[in-house]
């Protein structure tokens, strides 16, 4: 395999892996602050059991994101040189602003929830995991604008003398429509993943007869987070659909395997045969389907594969008649059903759990135990596929109709200096997921903690050298 072939899996299984632990902090930490708000507001202790419960599964999953998500910084010096040089001064502007501002903020005030529960005024307290999910999701913003960019290029000038990007409209840049839809989605997906966690672990503590008193109200808020972040998630998986067939329509046709362009296309449930030649064969299509995601219309026109290939070689005749611009069809084909497949088996145990657990009912038997204990991962892998279809389907474009991907690579990259990072970067991965699996797994096992004091602010209160003062 080339440096190339091997620097984009090095990439795909450093980014999928972080990505891992992304979605269950940026939807978690939102649902810890809202148990926490209602133990502010009711004082009933279950609640504040469940803040820290949940609030230490956060804590595990958001250290290990933080120390998987610094390697993705290296590779773009070390395997993608000619990138990182072409796209510096653009893509460096809202990676600056996610690490100076808003991972400051996240981290800061997620340091003072951490250690001022018993030293910060108790209102004081509670703004700190607000501040920390505010700063997560903003976060999120900053990369993904930075990914939209290399999705939809807005807002820059090419420079004559070099040839690189120069950015001229940060605003273009920070806030098209390609940014923002990204976000959306991605910010509802990751609180279908949460909810998901929050109710699997929830309804299996319930169901091995373990401080039901404190879960039982947690399946509730997980179940309903799930089914209305499914909801969100179809809504603005639909508006995306429509923006990608205006900005990038090959890898909508990719993801349809519809090789020639037709009216009234239909959407592919299932297919069969070989995808990645000229034609697919569906099994279940539905009539008029895609034409209406795409646009809306369901009479409406949609590109083929064929068709767009022709296109691009008359639109970039500098990459030559060899050029192959198709993307590959079998992954982003795929990978486009786990999205939505996997997701929505998610929102159907919602509505088991609501069923299965109304008033004081609980199911019993190992298929409901094994369920809830791994209903996390059907949702964690549709949102993985999901990123890889979305980076999968804009090849062989790094920057979509700027730069290719094989023209990001170092040039001085070897295929024997990729095997020893990718080797290596998988040793270690191995060992951090063991260590992250078991401090969840305990931490499951111990369950929440039993209440001492009712309320740690008040007795707080009685010590005077527990109190954290400001001086200025």
């Amino acid at each position: 395999m080339s440096a190339l072939d091997l620097s984009r899996w090095q990439f795909g299984i450093t980014t999928v892996y972080h990505f891992l632990f992304v979605p269950l902090t940026l939807g978690t930490v939102w649902l810890v602050a809202g148990f926490q708000t209602a133990w502010f507001r009711t004082g009933n202790v279950k609640y504040l059991q469940l803040t820290k419960f949940f609030g230490k599964l956060l804590l595990i999953n958001f250290a290990m994101g933080v120390v998987t998500g610094i390697v993705q910084e290296f590779q773009f010096g070390m395997n993608w040189s000619e990138y990182s040089r072409f796209v510096g001064d653009v893509f460096g502007a809202p990676l600056a602003m996610e690490g100076l501002l808003a991972f400051f903020l996240e981290s800061t005030f997620l340091g003072l929830w951490i250690f001022g529960w018993d030293r910060l005024p108790k209102k004081l307290h509670l703004s700190t995991i607000w501040l920390a999910a505010a700063g997560t999701a903003l976060s999120a913003y900053f990369i993904l604008a930075a990914n939209a960019w290399m999705q939809h290029p807005v807002g820059y000038e090419i420079d004559p003398e070099t040839g690189r990007a120069v950015l001229n409209d940060i605003g273009a840049v920070l806030f098209q429509n390609t940014a923002t839809i990204a976000f959306f989605h991605t910010m509802a997906a990751s609180f279908l993943v949460s909810g998901a966690g929050v109710a699997g672990v929830a309804a299996w503590m319930v169901m091995k007869n373990r401080q039901v008193d404190v879960f039982r109200p947690a399946i509730k808020v997980g179940a309903w987070t799930i089914l209305v972040s499914a909801v969100l998630v179809s809504v603005s998986g639909d508006m995306d659909m429509k923006i990608m067939v205006e900005q990038q329509p090959m890898k909508v046709a990719a993801a349809e395997a519809i090789y020639e362009t037709q009216d009234a296309a239909p959407f592919s449930v299932l297919s069969v045969g070989d995808l990645s030649g000229d034609t697919a064969t569906d099994i279940i299509a539905i009539p008029g389907l895609l034409s209406w995601l795409a646009t809306g219309d369901a009479n409406a026109e949609v590109q083929g594969i064929n068709n767009l290939q022709q296109q691009y070689l008359e639109e970039y005749p500098q990459y030559g008649p060899e050029m192959n611009f198709v993307p590959y069809v079998p992954i982003t084909y795929w990978g486009f059903r786990l999205m939505i497949g996997l997701g929505m088996l998610a929102a159907l145990y919602a509505l088991w759990v609501l069923w299965a657990f109304r008033g004081e009912r609980t199911p019993r038997g190992r298929f409901y135990t094994a369920a809830s204990a791994g209903i996390v991962l059907f949702p964690l892998a549709g949102i993985s596929a999901g990123w890889i279809f979305t980076e999968m389907g804009r090849q062989p474009w790094i920057v979509f109709g700027q730069q290719t991907t094989a023209d990001g690579v170092s040039p001085l990259l070897s295929a024997t200096d990729v095997w020893i990072s990718m080797i290596g970067f998988t040793v270690v991965y191995a060992v951090l997921a063991v260590i992250e699996v078991a401090l969840l797994l305990r931490q499951v096992k111990k369950g929440a903690p039993e209440v001492v004091v009712e309320d740690p602010f008040e007795e707080a209160k009685k010590d005077d050298d527990k109190q954290l003062y400001f001086a200025y």
